[in-house]
């Protein structure tokens, strides 16, 4: 990539698109322009960026793109889009040679080193331990986990499926939660609960359960609600209807001990950060113990996870400026 040549860079995911371009110089990140698309309005990934670029005359030196999905065979099918996102059909379309392609949360990995202090909020300070892997989950429109294996010099994202692996219920009623859920779906994996629609899912399970009440006032609201999740949260952290305040306890429960088990299977002693959309918004109910409880709740292993850090990452574009870390660090050639 010669002086003066841009990155173009991409956050994917199921219900938005993120495109930037950036300078990146001395790892300082200086975005050109940045543009927001709803994903699913758009027949895959081509025309989205054709549109993107069509304001004006840019010179691109690289390209990358976090994907929320599997690479396999050169190629990612997003499990909640309908695309086929194809690296060489994406390289003809910019007129570049080759575009990089990875999973949105090794997008977000990378994008943590390239974020401020201030950018990060502490829900555990523990032990800092060097060598030590890291992990990252996050939950949005569906639920991403990755680990960054740290070889002692460098840390390595690492490609992750883990929040399509099966919900583990704890108790009475997350059993009787995954009884309503396999009836629904089959297989239930913990993005059906930890995720944007998760919270939808779980709503929905107490409303059937029928024993705390839906006001009327907020039936209405739901009936008219674009975002049903995003109300049900809302509601919740303003403190009623009660039916969403336990909806939204349920969800950071389970949160916090999908969080807890990524950190023993990655022995990610050297801290696990919580990405995504979804995480900064209910920063205060993070904050109010319910979610450390279940991420630390590991019987003989508890003491080991409470020593681990944990921080919510602030910024919500860090899996877009990873994307583009990605390209700079040339990882994609």
């Amino acid at each position: 990539m010669t002086h003066g040549e841009l990155i173009l860079a991409g956050d994917i995911g199921g219900t938005k698109t993120n495109l930037a371009l950036f300078w990146i110089e001395n790892n300082n990140f200086k975005s050109e322009i940045q543009k927001t698309f709803p994903s699913k309005e758009y027949s895959g990934l081509e025309p989205l960026l054709e549109e993107f670029l069509a304001t004006g005359e840019y010179s691109i030196g690289r390209a990358s793109f976090g994907i929320a999905g599997p690479l396999v065979d050169d190629k990612i099918n997003p499990p909640n889009l309908n695309w086929t996102v194809d690296p060489v059909s994406l390289a003809e379309t910019l007129k570049l040679p080759s575009v990089s392609l990875l999973n949105d949360l090794q997008a977000a990995a990378y994008g943590i080193f390239t974020l401020e202090p201030h950018e990060f909020f502490a829900l555990n300070e523990g032990v800092v331990r060097r060598p030590g892997s890291k992990a990252l989950i996050a939950a949005g429109t569906g639920l991403g986990e990755t680990i960054l294996f740290d070889d002692g010099k460098n840390y390595h994202p690492l490609a992750s499926e883990g929040g399509h692996a099966d919900f583990a219920a704890r108790d009475e009623l997350e059993i009787e939660l995954l009884r309503s859920l396999i009836g629904r779906y089959g297989h239930v994996s913990c993005e059906r609960v930890v995720s944007g629609p998760g919270l939808l899912n779980i709503y929905d399970f107490l409303k059937e359960r029928a024993e705390l009440e839906v006001p009327d006032w907020f039936e209405e609201k739901m009936a008219g609600a674009k975002d049903r999740s995003a109300l049900i949260s809302e509601a919740a952290l303003s403190g009623e209807p009660e039916i969403a305040v336990k909806a939204l306890d349920m969800f950071v429960s389970s949160y916090g001990a999908e969080a807890g088990n990524l950190a023993l299977k990655g022995k990610a002693i050297g801290g696990v950060y919580v990405g995504g959309g979804i995480a900064p918004k209910m920063l205060n109910k993070l904050k109010d113990g319910t979610f450390m409880r279940a991420f630390n709740d590991k019987g003989r292993y508890s003491e080991l996870v409470s020593s681990i850090p944990v921080c919510v990452v602030l910024n919500d574009k860090a899996a877009l400026r990873g994307a583009a870390y990605h390209a700079f660090l040339g990882r994609g050639d």
